[in-house]
């Protein structure tokens, strides 16, 4: 394997229910403390973030909520699918989350599941919710957007 083969990042899940229902306004790239049948159940793409957020207890991060299944060839030391599991930030980085999640509105939300550099690897977002007229705004303008890019491929292929 190359370097740049091993540097590459591969998506093992993603929340794309997180981009609409909040206004992600940064986010952190965390590690996450796994056992073994869980990083093989995660290779196999056998994870789901959708409901997943990060909260700080006593200190330190965990990642809630996050479903990942048995691993099929496990045996009794087997994995709990929705476990709290332990995300690995420095200790500036989770003082300032401490900071950003006390003001009102805000609350980590797990985005992306992924492997980077042979480690698996979470990205949060610090997130504010979208309120009703928030989502139809953004809709209005994806479907804006589609009606450009349509008309902009039909102008194209008739001059073409």
């Amino acid at each position: 394997m190359t370097k740049q083969e091993k540097d590459k990042e591969k998506l093992f899940a993603d929340n794309r229910k997180a981009y609409h229902d909040y206004f992600i306004d940064e986010t952190y790239e965390a590690g996450l403390a796994l056992a073994g049948t869980e990083v093989k159940s995660i290779r196999k793409g056998k994870a789901n973030l959708r409901d997943s957020y990060a909260a700080i207890v006593d200190g330190e991060c965990y990642l809630i909520n996050a479903h990942i299944s048995p691993y099929d060839q496990g045996n009794q030391f087997n994995h709990e699918p929705r476990r709290q599991r332990k995300l690995l930030l420095h200790k500036r980085e989770i003082n300032r989350l401490i900071g950003l999640t006390m003001q009102k509105g805000y609350t980590l939300v797990a985005l992306r599941l992924y492997q980077k550099r042979g480690k698996i690897k979470v990205a949060l977002g610090l997130a504010r919710g979208k309120k009703v007229h928030d989502k139809r705004e953004a809709e209005a303008d994806k479907e804006a957007k589609r009606d450009i890019e349509q008309a902009f491929r039909l102008r194209q292929k008739g001059e073409a």
